[in-house]
């Protein structure tokens, strides 16, 4: 009796891999054009080049990065701006970077978890998850208990590192779908 049991979960535990498998298949063969992570064509060559900064105001948003509610990230200043819907900065703070960034470009929030392990080993919380290069995810996370520090420079990751403050504020900012828009 003890070896059918076995086999029956065996045979059930297989079954719900391979239907969750099939689920995942879909889901990402079915993404929106505007949900998939991927970089769309600057309508201009000049997204490569940096973006104009107020020298007055250091902090102050970046003009050419868009219009509307979006999330701003500077790879060149490592500073993020939070947007709303009428243009007006709601936030902006200094990150941390990882080993990886993202190409200059418009993205949008592709998925989020709440806590997780970071690719270096670190716990984080507030995942917040925009593009892929190569094989690294790319996204902004805050270290549980930690303050941002330096990414292991052996280790390629993506994880943009906030205080837990600044996480808490972009964990609300940027739900799925919300534009992210990657500057020099």
């Amino acid at each position: 009796m003890a070896g059918t049991s076995s086999q029956i979960v065996a045979g059930l535990t297989a079954a719900a891999v391979t239907t969750v498998g099939f689920l995942a298949y879909q889901a990402s063969a079915n993404v929106p054009a505007g949900l998939g992570g991927k970089a769309r064509p600057s309508a201009s060559p000049a997204a490569a080049v940096k973006a104009p900064r107020d020298k007055r105001h250091p902090d102050a948003l970046p003009s050419g990065s868009g219009k509307g509610e979006r999330v701003v990230y500077s790879v060149d200043d490592d500073r993020v701006w939070l947007v709303g819907e009428t243009n007006r900065v709601q936030r902006t703070f200094k990150v941390t970077p990882g080993s990886v960034d993202p190409a200059p470009g418009s993205y949008a929030v592709m998925s989020r978890s709440n806590a997780i392990t970071g690719t270096d080993g670190t716990p984080v919380e507030h995942v917040v998850r925009f593009t892929t290069v190569g094989d690294v995810v790319v996204g902004f996370s805050a270290a549980v208990g930690e303050t941002a520090g330096q990414a292991d420079s052996s280790t390629k990751t993506g994880g943009i590192r906030e205080t837990r403050t600044d996480g808490d504020a972009m964990w609300n900012f940027a739900t799925i779908g919300v534009p992210v828009v990657v500057i020099r």
